[in-house]
């Protein structure tokens, strides 16, 4: 049984932080060096008492009026989140409730980060093809502002919050997706983390709303090392990327698209160049929401249909990468 994307739908809250507003906070980081160097202008933060869950059920909506898709269609939820609305009940149940889905619906939540998007098609696909469903609602949601220390301007430099909804059917899209690779290397755990707030070292986190933050402990907020990160990612990716086409039993001039996780400009074009990617099969679409961590990916994909870069017989290939640490690569057939 095959299974296809067939409506993608994403959303950004309203709160907008430009880097005019970041170089008021930090003058030394002036406006001009942090596009050239991050590729962003604008990223978007949630209220302070907006969650995941809140804007998961937002772009669900927003997807079912976009798409003109029924709430009926609809028999499992997968929501990708690392900021969920509790550590328990499961925020895809409340997400379930609150957007009035039939009680025979599934609903789980996953924690993953970066390669969220790639993990949460993968497991959809697998809900399709054993039959277990129909038409999963794969929902990726973060507000990783929330973990952010409100002086690390490196941090609030990249991150923006935001929320994508994929609906993926067995019977009809724009895109079949075709084979996985993964790939999974805790060893780099300590290298993006929040490392409160689990039951390891169990805190209760600092709310944006206080304001003598150098008086909290550090390790409630998130710890990015910016150089491992980027080790990692230009010695995984290159060999994602062609394990990936293998997979798939394709060759490299066959793929006319690559989507990769929209995390900075810098290390973008630094894997476009270590892949040997040319220009012109190269997308970026980051300036005006920041790296959106799970939600990267699909936003990506709906702005490249929207420019109709997607056309009918050819292969896309996405990869997602980054916390955990983990990676994920797929190809899509445009319909």
């Amino acid at each position: 049984m095959k299974s296809f994307i067939k409506a993608i739908s994403y959303y950004l809250p309203s709160n907008i932080v430009n880097n005019e507003k970041i170089h008021n906070d930090f003058p030394e980081w002036p406006s001009k060096k942090i596009i050239e160097k991050t590729g962003i202008q604008n990223r978007y933060v949630s209220d302070l008492n907006q969650t995941s869950g809140d804007m998961a059920i937002e772009v669900a909506k927003k997807l079912f009026t976009e798409h003109k898709i029924k709430k009926s269609e609809i028999d499992y939820i997968i929501l990708c989140t690392q900021s969920p609305d509790y550590f328990l009940p499961t925020t895809a149940c409340i997400v379930q409730d609150k957007l009035g889905l039939s009680t025979s619906t599934g609903a789980i939540d996953i924690n993953l980060g970066c390669s969220g998007f790639i993990y949460g098609l993968g497991l959809a696909k697998g809900l399709l093809v054993s039959e277990q469903a129909k038409n999963v609602l794969l929902i990726t949601s973060e507000t990783y502002s929330k973990f952010i220390h409100p002086k690390d301007k490196g941090n609030l430099t990249i991150f923006g919050d935001g929320a994508a909804a994929t609906l993926i059917s067995s019977e009809t899209g724009f895109a079949e997706i075709l084979d996985f690779q993964y790939g999974t290397d805790g060893k780099g755990a300590e290298n993006l983390i929040v490392r409160n707030g689990g039951l390891r070292n169990f805190t209760k986190l600092t709310r944006a709303s206080d304001s003598n933050y150098d008086s909290y402990d550090p390790d409630d907020f998130l710890y990015l090392n910016g150089q491992e990160i980027f080790l990692f990612t230009l010695a995984s990716v290159p060999n994602l990327i062609l394990e990936t086409i293998n997979k798939n039993k394709l060759q490299k001039n066959e793929i006319s698209l690559y989507i990769l996780h929209q995390a900075n400009k810098f290390m973008l074009e630094s894997l476009k160049k270590k892949a040997l990617i040319e220009n012109d099969k190269f997308y970026l679409h980051i300036e005006n929401c920041g790296n959106t961590v799970s939600s990267t990916i699909p936003i990506a994909i709906y702005h490249a249909k929207m420019e109709n870069r997607l056309t009918q017989g050819h292969h896309i290939l996405l990869a997602g990468f980054g916390v955990g640490y983990s990676w994920g690569g797929t190809i899509l057939k445009i319909i």
